[in-house]
């Protein structure tokens, strides 16, 4: 009897075949973004219509992506610690960051590694990467001089100047154990990371032993499987808090004791679904290097009864994977989004007084059409005039989940609803296994598109299921900014590099050359990463925030920081956020594209941490970086 959660109902196909033919056929479908009016698609006010009055066909635009890493001087290649047994974990990594470690104004990339199991070494000892940023595109790997080349079974990443002290600083998690690296001086005139773990008390469960390989594999007692974390100032006191998404309860002796079979194929590995839930943790920054576990007392542990009676089981409900922070509510405080794996998906909605109410049921943000879905990774931004809206990347034959704020953005109204047939994503996006996600405006035209990192779980899942493979490509959606609001876009207008297959899993944005557009990084679970550079070529202008906290009344980071940008007649807003999509951290700099706008009219950035005053600046030069420092 098969076991694993890719042994699929059939119905499945014909409902995805049946959108297919919808789509293809031009079914008319209501859309609730971007005001759209049933009459017809009204034009852009920045860039004019979005349709060719000739074929009324949409115009997506020709924006090609290349692949760099070999000339980027990038070779970074994942370990997955992978021998046959097919532990769970294997499956699940890696992510990446963009970080600027020496402030130098260039975007910098953190790979996250793994590695093999306890007494399967074999001498392999992969550590986390590094590589710097020496402008024009390349890249030198710096991790033994910047003190990353830790051996550790790494998960996810996040990044954020948790002391105030204007350099920012790496939390890494991982199978066995967790680190947080600060970020300090070299002794050169250069920077180094220092492991401050055990000082910080974030490291989590204790790290791994050196178990024997009969010990290792036969081990019951659950090893610490964290996944995505985020920093936040959740309380308001201009400090980085620390949240950090735990996925199962696991160890390898339940793994193997478990009968996982793919179609006659041998062993699979494990669905969630056989596995016991974990809590999520968040750590309060104390603001002596040390953080506190106020994870019970601020509301983010999440418990379902079994039951009734006092002699009723208690349980873990999460299996998080995918964290994004966000101020849906406008009230200088942070709610937190979480992407659980075949069980409901969390909303912390802050309420200002150091803790949490858990509003998923309540809000719509727990189910897609009423059930679970498989969640990984889990991005949102305003992505037309007032519409809100949050994307979790689901797994293969479900569709992506898109949830609209039903209301309109910056109110205390959290409501949700399922809107991804609407906006166009549900049919072209259920066949792929989903993982990283983010939006981003790749094309500079003012409107946030839609990108997910895809690869499967299984090698051989091709075998025993069609249309199913192992190395898949990404998907690339084109906010139209009329309805449908996301169209797929193809190999002809983005280029073929940007979607060859791969095993993926973490992705993130920056701007690497400081031409405005936006260039993507890949991982793949076990496989070499990828660097794209976006060429450009739409003509679309653009500015760039760099945006700096004080470091007493708001973090140094400018994590939270809400920003609305007005030009061209539109508003644009977005925030400052440490996580995006899977495991991954994006830039922090904020790019916002003007499409055909040559001006812009004002900037308004509202600081984290207790609501002040917002600091405005009018008229600021376009197609070039602002320094912002907060003043108020």
């Amino acid at each position: 009897m098969t076991t694993s959660r890719w042994n699929f109902k059939t119905s499945y196909r014909f409902a995805a075949l049946f959108v297919l033919l919808l789509l293809g056929t031009g079914a008319a479908i209501l859309c609730s973004g971007c005001g759209a009016k049933d009459e017809g698609p009204a034009p852009d006010p920045l860039i004019g219509p979005a349709h060719d009055a000739k074929t009324d066909h949409i115009k997506i635009p020709s924006v090609r992506f290349t692949d760099i890493t070999k000339q980027a001087g990038i070779h970074f290649r994942h370990c997955n610690g992978a021998f046959g047994k097919k532990l769970l974990p294997e499956t699940m990594g890696s992510g990446v960051a963009f970080i600027d470690f020496d402030n130098d104004g260039l975007q910098d990339i953190l790979f996250v590694n793994s590695c093999p199991w306890p007494g399967y070494e074999n001498g392999e000892r992969p550590t986390l990467a590094l590589y710097r940023n020496k402008g024009k595109g390349v890249f030198e790997d710096v991790s033994r001089a910047a003190g990353l080349a830790v051996t550790m079974y790494g998960m996810g990443v996040t990044v954020g100047d948790y002391d105030n002290d204007g350099w920012p600083d790496i939390f890494v998690s991982g199978v066995g154990g967790n680190h947080l690296f600060h970020n300090v001086p070299d002794g050169a005139g250069g920077r180094r990371f220092e492991d401050v773990t055990e000082q910080a008390g974030v490291g989590g469960a204790e790290r791994m032993l050196p178990y024997a390989a009969a010990d290792f594999l036969s081990l019951k007692s659950p090893i610490s499987f964290p996944s995505s974390a985020a920093f936040l100032d959740y309380d308001g006191d201009g400090r980085l808090d620390l949240f950090i998404a735990y996925y199962v309860t696991w160890s390898p002796g339940f793994d193997l004791g478990q009968v996982f079979q793919l179609k006659g194929e041998g062993r699979a590995y494990g669905p969630p679904l056989a596995f016991e839930g974990a809590q999520c943790v968040l750590y309060r920054n104390l603001g002596n290097g040390r953080f506190e576990d106020v994870s019970a007392k601020a509301g983010i542990q999440v418990l379902d009864r079994e039951g009734i009676g006092e002699q009723a089981r208690v349980r873990s409900v999460g299996k998080s994977l995918g964290v994004f922070v966000c101020d849906v509510a406008g009230d200088g405080y942070p709610d937190i989004f979480v992407a659980n794996d075949t069980v409901r998906n969390f909303l912390f909605h802050n309420k200002k007084d150091g803790t949490f109410e858990e509003i998923g049921l309540a809000s719509g943000f727990a189910y897609a059409d009423g059930k679970a879905r498989g969640a990984m990774g889990v991005d949102g931004v305003e992505y037309c005039p007032g519409r809100f809206g949050v994307a979790l990347a689901n797994f293969a034959d479900e569709p992506i989940t898109f949830l609209k704020l039903d209301s309109q953005l910056n109110t205390h109204d959290l409501l949700f609803s399922d809107v991804a047939m609407a906006e166009g994503v549900a049919g072209p996006s259920r066949l792929p296994l989903k993982f990283g996600t983010f939006f981003f405006d790749y094309d500079l035209d003012g409107r946030q598109d839609l990108l997910t990192c895809n690869g499967h779980l299984e090698p051989d899942i091709s075998k025993v299921q069609a249309g199913q493979t192992y190395e898949q490509p990404v998907q690339l959606f084109w906010n139209t900014g009329v309805k449908p609001t996301f169209v797929p876009v193809s190999e002809q207008e983005a280029g073929p590099d940007l979607f060859r297959p791969q095993v993926g899993r973490g992705c993130a944005f920056a701007d690497i050359d400081g031409d405005g557009f936006l260039d993507i990084v890949l991982t793949a679970n076990g496989g070499p990463a990828r660097l794209l550079r976006n060429n450009g070529g739409s003509g679309n202008n653009w500015i760039r925030l760099v945006l700096e906290g004080d470091g007493v009344h708001s973090n140094r980071s400018a994590i939270g920081a809400r920003v609305q940008l007005e030009a061209g007649g539109r508003k644009q807003n977005l925030q400052v956020s440490s996580a995006r999509g899977y495991l991954s951290q994006s830039e922090l700099p904020l790019t916002f594209g003007l499409g055909k706008a040559t001006k812009v009219d004002k900037v308004t950035v509202h600081w984290p941490g207790k609501l002040r005053d917002p600091q405005v600046l009018t008229n600021p030069a376009i197609n070039k970086a602002h320094h912002i420092k907060q003043t108020n």
